[in-house]
Parts: structure tokens; C-alpha cells; sequence
């Protein structure tokens, strides 16, 4: 079953166009649709699976996020890469706040937790996924919960943490303003999402991975941002490029389009797709996803 949206879920305008169609690679094979907002520009699937429903379309041995063991060379590079990024991830909250409560909504198999309680954060992570929950909860038994509901009552944090997670949530705008409610006076919110304006979209267009359909449900441009800011009383500190996921995205979107041709093609067509995405992304905000660090007024 899925559920149709008369309204755009960001700002509730109702002047929306279809856009385009795109299809799941990944898991099903099926073609959904795109529509854009007039007002915001926020792309999103319409109509889209409901939230009982999607499970399924996560159930894929390329879903990494969800998975610690090593199976395959690409999985290899790729939790190099969060290994290293997990690390930035602690020193850029080491910097914006002198608290250390931190909330990780979307915390996958729970690695920037455990990275950050070693260096003295007060953790807790939200988690829907069983499998991935489970493989976090093993790191950090009692602070891994499945829902927001489930955080302990009136707790608040100095730091929430949202990487290539709000692309996912369907309540927007009800998880928003609860997510925020739990945020410390000025405290940050950082949101990581992909950008459907950049180099690699543009030229991957509908094999792009970073629409990643029916899995993301919204792609945010950076008036979308804009819009989120205004509409939830946000103040934009600073954004910051994710200069390595054009390459990942490129990857898969390369298997894609052209899903025989051999190993090192794909990977060599990937690195020059993804320096070609970061070399033309002149400012943050351009790159192929972006980290928008927010603070509560």
C-alpha cells in the first residue's frame, strides 16, 4: 500500500508538479515519481510507500549502513571512509559545543557513538532498523532506543545529529519540532543530506543513487534548507561539504547505468565523476551532500 501527499511536506504549499520518475535499482525494480514544490523546491516522492510498509525496500546486502561485517572490496572502501569521516564527526562536535550530551537520530550500527562516548559525550542514538540496532546496542547496551518516544522523558542534549537521515523520516515536519524541543538552549541540530542540484546529479540524472527511491523520501535543495530554517526558527551557522560521498554515490550510480561493465571501469569512471562533482562545487552547499550546522535560537 502506499499514501499519496496532497501537500508539500516541508511547507504545506499545494502547488506541486511532477517532476520525473525514478526507479529503485537496489530492490524492487519499480519506478516511483518525483514531485517538486513550487514554493520550497523540495523534491519527494509521491505517491510513496507508508511507514509499516517500507521495511523491505532496506533489505538489501548493499544497504551498508546497516551492516559492520566486511563482505566485498567496495564495502572495505566504504567503511574506511566512515572510519575516517567518524572522526571529523567527533572533532566538529568537540568544537561547536562545550556540553557533551549528544543524541544520533538514524545511529545505523552505532560507530560515531561509541567513538564519541570514548572521548567523554553523554550518548543516546535512535535506531528503527532491528538489524542495525541490534549490531549498536552491542556497543552501547541501555542507550540505543528505536523511536523518539523512547528517550527518556524531558531529557535534552547539546548536540543532535542527523547524517543522511532526515531524507528518510516520514513525519517531517512532526519529527522536526520534536527534535528540536530536545535540543538545549542553543544548542546545534546538524543535518547531512544529499543534494539533488549537484554535479553528479546533474549528470548521473535519473541513475543518480542519491535519490535512492522509495528509501529517501525528500531531496533538499538549498532553498529547501532555507525554507526548514525559517519555517522551524533555525539559525545556519555553517555548512560544510561531504566531499567524499560524490565518489560513493558516483560508484553506485555508475552500476546503474551501466551495470556490466567491469570492476575497475566503474571504479575509474567513479573517481573522475566524483573530482569533477567536488571541483565544481565552488562553495558548500554545491557538493554532492552537505552538513548544515543549525542552532536553536
Amino acid at each position: 500500500m502506499s499514501e499519496r501527499l496532497f501537500k508539500c511536506p516541508l511547507c504545506k504549499n499545494g502547488n506541486i508538479l511532477n517532476h520525473s520518475l525514478v526507479k529503485d535499482y537496489a530492490v524492487s525494480q519499480k519506478e516511483f515519481t518525483l514531485c517538486r514544490c513550487e514554493n520550497c523546491e523540495l523534491l519527494f516522492t509521491n505517491p510513496r510507500p507508508k511507514e509499516e510498509e517500507i521495511g523491505p525496500f532496506y533489505d538489501f546486502k548493499e544497504y551498508y549502513s546497516h551492516e559492520d561485517k566486511v563482505q566485498n572490496f567496495t564495502q572495505w572502501v566504504y567503511q574506511r571512509i566512515r572510519n575516517y569521516s567518524i572522526q571529523k564527526k567527533v572533532t566538529l562536535i568537540h568544537k561547536l559545543s562545550k556540553g557533551r550530551t549528544l543524541l544520533d537520530y538514524g545511529c545505523g550500527t552505532g560507530e560515531f557513538l561509541q567513538e564519541a562516548n570514548k572521548q567523554k559525550w553523554i550518548v543516546q542514538g535512535i535506531e528503527p532498523s532491528e538489524k542495525a540496532r541490534g549490531q549498536a546496542l552491542a556497543k552501547l547496551p541501555n542507550q540505543i532506543v528505536t523511536s523518539l518516544e523512547e528517550l527518556p522523558t524531558n531529557e535534552t542534549y547539546d548536540v543532535i545529529t542527523l547524517f543522511h537521515v532526515l531524507e528518510h523520516i516520514h513525519k517531517l515536519r512532526k519529527t522536526l519540532k520534536i527534535i528540536i524541543n530536545r535540543l538545549k538552549s542553543n544548542g546545534y541540530l546538524i543535518i547531512a543530506v544529499p543534494n539533488p542540484l549537484s554535479e553528479d546529479a546533474k549528470y548521473y540524472r535519473n541513475y543518480w543513487a542519491g535519490y535512492d527511491v522509495p528509501r529517501h523520501l525528500y531531496h533538499f535543495s538549498k532553498k529547501s534548507i532555507a525554507v526548514l530554517q525559517e519555517e522551524f526558527n533555525l539559525e545556519l551557522a555553517e555548512t560544510k561539504p561531504m566531499i567524499f560521498d560524490s565518489y560513493y554515490v558516483s560508484l553506485l550510480s555508475e552500476n546503474y547505468r551501466h551495470p556490466n561493465q567491469s570492476q575497475f571501469s566503474r571504479y575509474w569512471k567513479a573517481f573522475i565523476q566524483g573530482f569533477r562533482s567536488n571541483r565544481k562545487a565552488l562553495i558548500p552547499g554545491d557538493y554532492s551532500s552537505n552538513i548544515f550546522i543549525f542552532k536553536k535560537k
